[in-house]
């Protein structure tokens, strides 16, 4: 499994008052490398933003969908040792998801899956600390739970930003038409989006990606991220502003995770500017580049150490602070 970072919780979690909300799976991701080893470690894209979130020292909720086997303990025990509190009943499923990831001679990953995705049953109405509720595509298509996240996201808009990462897996969501039409659904639901270049090119054949996140800012969500690996990221707002930054370079270990501690990192940096919650929907459209840019700037370094490490292994926020921590030698990912 890949390391740990320690049970300690960042101060800034225990002082203040508002939190995250994370709704998505969680699993164990079986890694298959080029040399024919194999490992296990805690994973799921969702889990990944909120272990990521938890490490820069936000307090944050998972609603999650693991079993009491092994593997669901591994689970229990990567998450909450970060600081990560599962919400009640997460732990009612048979067994816990897997997720296989082969990599390729340059640590990129490709997924199969075994998943069973439900929202716990008769989980607590908000106490109204949510400032934040994010999601990706995964935990808002596979039945039975994708129309109880859907719900989820209505009645958490009145007050909180929604924050939404595509995170396309093809063999869960089969027509790329199909999916197409799901992800324009929560895009124009969400405030926030992030989404990769590789995305994009399944979902959006033949059209720019860039030119696909300024259609995305124009309609609805006030921020829109485009991550490009090595080649960095690009951000436009509703407002028309457009911040490019270029990712540092380090040498790839892999990419798992690599864009969820990104995610993380975007929703910390957003935290910290004072852009999350509902009453500040209208600023975060407005944001201009003196403020996106050392955010972006931070999610990329986010992203570089993660992917200078094996497995879905995101940086606690003195890592990230620490600019020796990221080495000359091959561009990350993001």
């Amino acid at each position: 499994m890949s390391a740990s970072h320690g049970g300690d919780v960042h101060p800034r979690a225990r002082a203040e008052g508002s939190r995250a909300l994370v709704v998505g799976e969680a699993l164990v991701d079986v890694v298959r490398r080029p040399d024919g080893t194999v490992d296990e470690h805690p994973g799921g894209s969702p889990a990944n933003v909120a272990l990521g979130l938890a490490r820069l020292g936000r307090p944050v909720e998972l609603v999650t969908w693991i079993g009491t086997d092994a593997r669901g303990h591994a689970v229990r025990d990567h998450l909450e040792s970060a600081g990560v509190r599962l919400s009640p009943g997460s732990d009612g499923a048979a067994t816990t998801s897997v997720a296989t990831a082969t990599l390729d001679g340059t640590g990129a990953a490709t997924y199969t899956f075994d998943l069973d995705w439900q929202v716990p049953a008769g989980r607590a109405p908000d106490d109204g600390g949510v400032v934040v509720v994010h999601t990706s595509t995964i935990g808002a298509v596979l039945e039975p739970g994708a129309p109880d996240v859907l719900r989820l996201l209505a009645e958490a808009r009145v007050d909180a930003t929604i924050t939404y990462d595509p995170n396309i897996r093809p063999d869960l969501l089969g027509d790329a038409d199909d999916a197409r039409e799901t992800v324009e659904r929560l895009v124009l639901l969400a405030d926030v989006v992030k989404v990769s270049d590789e995305d994009l090119v399944w979902l959006e054949p033949g059209t720019d990606p860039g030119d696909v996140v300024r259609r995305w800012a124009s309609r609805g969500p006030g921020l829109v991220v485009l991550t490009r690996g090595g080649a960095g990221a690009l951000a436009v707002t509703a407002g028309g502003v457009e911040v490019s930054v270029t990712a540092p370079s380090v040498e790839v270990a892999d990419t798992v995770g690599a864009g969820d501690s990104f995610m993380s990192g975007l929703l910390d940096g957003l935290w910290s500017a004072g852009l999350l919650g509902a009453s500040h929907r209208i600023a975060l459209g407005g944001v201009g580049a003196e403020v996106l840019t050392p955010v972006l700037e931070r999610c990329a370094r986010i992203a570089a150490i993660t992917v200078s490490r094996p497995g879905a292994n995101p940086p606690r926020a003195d890592e990230v602070d620490d600019v020796d921590e990221v080495d000359e030698g091959t561009p990350g990912a993001g």
